[in-house]
């Protein structure tokens, strides 16, 4: 009895632990239910929960169905049961899909204790036309109007139809050469804004999915649109180009309705659309706005308007085979921000002061008589004497325009432009100015957040979130830079640089994806890499010598980091020719393997002794520019070794080893004495030769002596440019110098990453003094205050401070590395992420004599932790010895390291 008694409860056990593993989060192509995916192999991706430890998936079954019931009549795959603890990126294996249909999709799976799970909820995807150069029938069409210019008005379309019957579906397809806003039956189609987005436009323009069912009635119905010039014909760069894709925007437009009876339905952008101009009289990325509310067409997208006024449009013949569904997550409204005061300039201007330096707009509610004008004008700083400081913006404007109609209250905000901004001044209000009535509105692209950092230390804490805002200010479909200026291009080495840091604070795998296409699209035939992608600098200086090392490496490094942190093999695959190309470039660049030619950005921005009247009283921080390059090919062949590894490239990895030990022999006679001295005397020098082992290893510990000496030269401040930067306090972690890294890390003089902090910036600062200490301004021409580049610190601070890494032998954080490196100056640092596979987090905390390490690893993946201390009794894991559970492996240096499962754990280690 005893005996039966026991199994019983044992199994009892067994049933409650299957009854805890489930599945949730599933997404397919890294996004949840997306419609309008024109991917023809989609992949899906689930994450496992399950009570107790060391949980990992064994099998996966995966069923598809055109119907939520999973009925045998509209089952399209079923995968059966696969035998892999792969639950990542899943690759679709059915029949060919169709255009415009949807797929209903669930998962289950086992798991090394012999539990199966339930069927997950339902989840879904929607094709897009996955052949849109034949299935888009509709017409590009244009306004004809002939203030429709790069300077003149935004005109609005519109089209009346009728659905005859029943509805059970509406699905519209739009994009634009321009930016479009659309409306149905007068609601606003999406929450997307400032579509199509930024691409290569004549080789890659991106069309929008949109489930518009609940809009569209049956009987009456209209459709309208407002056509803008965003990127595609406003201006672009500091020569204030034009036209730079097109002199005409157009737009392009098709919905499909499909009726409850079976029977479908298009209605087409053609000629019989109409055309009017509309309220907004101008309309311009880096100028900002001009709104005539005296213009309005009140009702003018609903079927009840009166269009006998507005004329025909132009049918325009142009191509549509480089239409491409948009996969990636649009630009979206986020955080608001309240004034937190308003303010008073020495000139008597009213300014509206919102906390944060933003990239967005904002919103207002006045009052007042039929033309009366209210300015808003943008600027992120205030000077030394409380006034606005506009000089940093050159050319932009910056500033929108509203014209009441003199109806009561009046709500207004911008729909086709963006500034970067904390402060605002507000001119024409008849009344006093109420704050209430205004709420600044954070505008970046729908990348979801997934890592964190905090510390004990409140300016690093604030960095962090520096770091964060910075990305959310930059990251408007392309990784632009200075969102403030007649700049905001997609320079390929901010990108590059900042590329892991990002990929920690937010999801940026489709990003980035998105982007990677059109750096192979702009790509020159030569296999150079242009400086901003989308190529808006054709045709200027910066056009002529493209590639150049640490940014058109964005092409090759940008891809690899991807695969890294988000296991995504199809981005290595899609780029490699791509990838390839540009390395091709560089050797034939290179004269015997030595990449000493062309134009180089090299360290940009480093450390200048007149930068700041050299208030470390020390010299400039000049690296050599050869130097620079020679350790980025190292660099970029190293990932190419990977990259064709990878890919089962076997002949083209010998190759690039080969080419590697020629490339590192090459730096040593040419930059290198034999005593192992650099050229260049400066960090950054020591730091690349370092991190790319340019140099014999016997030597390297003398180059560290000599990075260390540099920057006591400096009184522990960094000199380091964007380049640089990145590496600087890895690689003294990397050779045992954390303590001199956490130094520079809580450095708050200029230059350091706190130094702008103390200053009261809210973002990352493009220079280390674009405020300067005496608080006057760097060179206004090249002075942004939301600049992400140097944040490439973040990437540091949560790899080596809090201690979270991923194993690139188990990409995408399938194997996981817990390694803190704790220093002076913090009693306590953490980090979570949310990967593929959930949440990983790592913490630690000094407590008297004993540090606590907090860990969580996620199911279905495991990690090696390092735990500082050779002598194993002195760590304990939840009060007690280390279990069973938890095997010990090893001494590494002076770590212990042990490998664990997922789970929750509690270390303490006796100091």
């Amino acid at each position: 009895m005893k005996r039966i008694f026991t199994l019983l409860i044992c199994l009892a056990g067994i049933s409650v632990m299957a009854q805890n593993l489930s599945t949730y989060d599933l997404t397919c192509e890294n996004r949840v239910n997306p419609i309008g995916l024109d991917v023809t192999r989609p992949r899906f991706t689930w994450k496992i929960a399950a009570g107790g430890r060391n949980i990992l998936q064994t099998a996966y079954s995966i069923r598809i169905a055109t119907s939520p019931d999973f009925t045998k009549k509209n089952l399209v795959w079923d995968s059966g049961k696969v035998n892999t603890d792969e639950s990542v990126l899943q690759t679709y294996q059915g029949a060919p899909l169709k255009s415009g249909q949807k797929y209903y999709w669930q998962v289950k799976v086992w798991d090394n204790q012999a539990n199966e799970s339930p069927w997950s909820t339902t989840a879904f995807w929607q094709t897009a036309l996955l052949n849109p150069a034949s299935e888009i029938t509709a017409q590009w069409i244009s306004s004809g109007i002939k203030a429709d210019t790069a300077y003149g008005i935004v005109p609005q379309f519109r089209k009346s139809f009728s659905a005859s019957k029943k509805i059970k579906s509406a699905i519209a397809y739009i994009t634009s050469k321009g930016l479009y806003e659309a409306h149905i039956n007068g609601q606003r189609v999406g929450d997307a804004y400032l579509t199509p987005g930024w691409t290569s436009y004549n080789k890659r323009l991106l069309y929008q999915t949109y489930d518009v069912t609940n809009l569209i009635k049956q009987g009456k119905n209209a459709i309208g649109v407002s056509l803008a010039n965003g990127w595609y014909r406003g201006e672009l760069g500091w020569e204030k180009k034009v036209n730079f894709y097109g002199k005409e925007t157009a737009l392009l437009c098709q919905l499909n309705i499909t009726y409850a009876d079976g029977k479908t339905e298009s209605v087409i952008s053609d000629g019989t659309w109409k055309v009017s101009n509309g309220p907004i009289q101008f309309s311009e990325i880096y100028d900002g706005e001009v709104y005539d509310a005296r213009q309005e067409k009140a009702g003018w997208a609903t079927a009840t308007y009166d269009d006998k006024n507005w004329q025909a449009v132009v049918v325009k013949n142009f191509p549509k085979d480089i239409l491409f569904s948009a996969n990636h997550e649009l630009i979206t409204k986020h955080e608001t921000f309240k004034p937190v005061k308003v303010l008073r300039t020495p000139k008597g201007e009213q300014v509206l002061d919102f906390g944060q330096n933003l990239v967005g707009w904002v919103q207002m509610k006045v009052s007042g008589n039929a033309g009366d004008k209210i300015v808003l004008s943008h600027a992120e700083v205030l000077d030394k004497t409380g006034g606005l400081y506009f000089d940093n913006l050159r050319n932009a404007l910056a500033q929108d325009t509203y014209i009441l109609k003199g109806q009561g209250v009046e709500t207004y905000e911008p729909r086709f432009t963006f500034h970067g901004f904390r402060y605002v001044r507000v001119e024409g209000l008849k009344e006093p100015l109420n704050p209430d009535n205004f709420t600044a509105v954070a505008l970046y692209s729908d990348m979801k957040p997934t890592g964190s950092f905090e510390c004990s230390n409140p300016l690093v804490n604030q960095l962090q979130k520096n770091i964060q805002w910075g990305q959310r200010g930059n990251f408007l479909d392309v990784p632009t830079d200075c969102p403030q200026r007649d700049e905001r291009l997609g320079w390929t080495g901010d990108a590059e640089v900042f590329s892991r840091t990002a990929a920690f604070n937010f999801n940026v795998n489709n990003f980035f994806s998105k982007w990677l296409k059109d750096v192979a699209a702009d790509q020159n035939p030569n296999g150079a890499i242009p400086f901003v992608i989308p190529n808006a600098l054709k045709g200027t200086f910066f056009d002529t010598p493209a590639g150049a090392a640490g940014w058109s490496d964005a092409g090759i490094i940008i891809p690899w980091n991807l695969y890294v942190v988000y296991g995504d093999k199809r981005v290595v695959e899609e780029q490699y020719p791509s990838m390839k190309a540009y390395l091709d470039y560089v050797r034939k660049a290179a004269n015997n393997d030595l990449w000493n030619t062309g134009f180089q950005f090299a360290d940009w921005l480093s450390y200048r002794v007149d930068d700041s009247k050299g208030l470390i009283g020390q010299k400039s921080a000049i690296t050599d520019n050869y130097l620079v390059a020679q350790c980025f090919f190292a660099y970029n062949t190293s990932l190419m070794i990977k990259a064709a590894r990878l890919l089962g490239k076997t002949e083209e990895v010998k190759d690039y080893e080969a080419l590697l030990e020629r490339i590192k022999a090459a730096f040593r006679k040419e930059f290198m004495t034999a005593s192992g001295r650099l050229i260049s005397e400066t960090q950054t020098a020591y730091i690349l030769a370092l991190q790319f082992d340019m140099l014999p290893e016997e030597l390297r510990p003398q180059a560290v002596g000599r990075l260390v000496d540099n920057i006591k030269s400096y009184n522990y401040h960094l000199t380091t440019g964007f380049l640089g930067t990145p590496f600087l306090t890895p690689v003294l972690t990397r050779f045992g110098r954390t303590d001199v890294a956490y130094r520079l890390l809580l450095q708050d003089t200029y230059p350091s990453w706190l130094y702008p902090i103390k200053m009261g910036a809210t973002t990352v600062w493009e220079r280390w003094d674009s405020m300067k200490p005496d608080s006057t301004f760097q060179d206004p021409s090249m002075t942004s205050f939301n600049h992400y580049s140097y944040g490439a610190v973040g990437d540091w601070m949560y790899r080596d401070v809090a201690g979270i890494d991923v194993d690139e032998s188990g990409a995408g954080y399938k194997k996981i590395i817990i390694k803190p490196h704790l220093g002076d100056g913090l009693t306590s640092a953490s980090a979570k992420i949310i990967t593929n596979y959930g949440l990983a987090s790592s913490g630690w905390k000094k407590d008297g004599k004993n540090t606590v390490y907090t860990i969580e690893i996620p199911a279905n993946t495991t990690a090696t932790v390092y735990l500082p201390t050779t002598n194993v009794p002195d760590i304990e894991e939840g009060g007690k010895p280390v279990s069973s559970d938890i095997k010990i492996d090893g001494i590494d240096g002076n770590h212990t390291k042990l490998l664990v499962g997922s789970g929750k754990y509690e270390f303490r280690v006796r100091n």
